[in-house]
């Protein structure tokens, strides 16, 4: 595309779409047009109040968030239809994106996808430092979700640098968002996920063809994250230092250490706050000093690290509009912009 500002409209305001406008706010090289939804609880008024265009995604849905008291600029059709978006990113429940794609396509108009659509949804995943090349020009482009992102970071930055010969991760989940967490969730148990592998790791391998790898995961009765356990296996032998300087020059990595008091996910979640960012967002994936070890015999790796799941995405969004616009075609250069203008730092403390 030939501008050099794009315009961005957010299709659904929730636990995600809320970030990514305001992500969006803070990249020079960007508009937001406006959000749209089709509800007007508190999150969209919220929006509005903060003087968001607010827009329908469906026309049935007008009359009613006009009735509970939220002023709507318009449908989302229309402004797809008079080509005032150049992109939209669907922050939709899940499944619900794959619905809207039909809508995208009638208006030639480029789309971002979240992690709750399959892959064939875009025919593209992506997380940045793995494959936004790949991403250039599409029109649509799938985001993986949390987890996977956490993994391609860590385990794709070690593969890229060390070479893997077999990944095996086990995720330990949070049961619920913390904004639902007054509709579901579980209490006092862990409900181990019982499809192996599941499907984290086949997801991962949508954006690292290559990678052996795969996840085994289970839910806890917590809403403060999600942990993961690595065990990767190696092409050649390996030290301890080797993969610290590999977390070291990961963009997006970080350190943190148990000597430092940083004993749990609850320590993770008081430091994200503790940052200043935006309703305290972590969109680094934070990875236990302590943790890194090897096998005596140098072919194995062990570690842990916590996967921040409400906004570790959104740089990857960012990322995502700039490859399919092709404003940026460097992978290096666009995630160097989007780092700067949110904050991004490779050393917490």
């Amino acid at each position: 595309m030939a501008r050099t500002v794009v315009r961005v409209l957010v299709n659904g305001y929730g636990v995600i779409g809320k970030r990514v406008a305001d992500a969006v706010l803070r990249q020079p090289d960007m508009k937001l047009v406006g959000v749209a939804d089709v509800v007007a609880d508190w999150r969209i008024k919220l929006a509005a109040a903060r003087g968001f265009p607010v827009y329908a995604s469906l026309t049935d849905r007008v009359v009613d968030m006009e009735k509970k008291g939220l002023r709507v600029g318009g449908v989302l059709e229309d402004l797809l239809k008079r080509g005032e978006v150049d992109v939209v990113v669907d922050c939709a429940p899940a499944k619900v994106g794959a619905r809207n794609k039909e809508l995208y396509e009638k208006h030639g108009v480029r789309a971002v996808f979240q992690g709750g659509e399959k892959h064939e949804v875009a025919g593209v995943s992506f997380v940045a430092q793995r494959n936004y090349s790949e991403a250039l020009g599409r029109q649509f482009v799938r985001v993986v979700s949390c987890n996977t992102t956490a993994i391609c970071r860590v385990v794709g930055g070690i593969h890229e640098k060390i070479g893997v010969k077999k990944a095996r991760v086990a995720i330990f989940r949070r049961a619920v968002d913390v904004w639902e967490s007054s509709r579901a969730g579980i209490m006092n148990t862990v409900v181990p996920e019982l499809q192996v592998p599941s499907h984290h790791g086949p997801d991962a391998r949508t954006v690292i063809k290559d990678l052996d790898i795969v996840t085994m995961a289970a839910k806890g009765s917590h809403n403060l994250y999600h942990l993961h356990i690595a065990m990767i296996e190696t092409k050649s032998r390996v030290s301890v230092e080797d993969v610290v300087r590999v977390i070291e020059e990961e963009p997006r990595v970080v350190f943190v250490s148990g000597e430092d008091g940083v004993e749990g996910l609850n320590s993770i979640f008081e430091i994200s706050r503790d940052l200043g960012r935006p309703r305290g967002d972590l969109y680094e994936i934070p990875v236990w000093r302590e943790s890194v070890s090897t096998s005596s015999d140098g072919t194995e790796i062990y570690m842990m690290w916590a996967t921040p799941n409400e906004s570790n995405v959104v740089p990857e969004n960012v990322d995502a509009i700039r490859a399919v616009t092709e404003l940026e075609k460097e992978a290096k250069i666009s995630i160097s912009k989007t780092d700067s203008n949110l904050g991004v730092i490779k050393r917490i403390y």
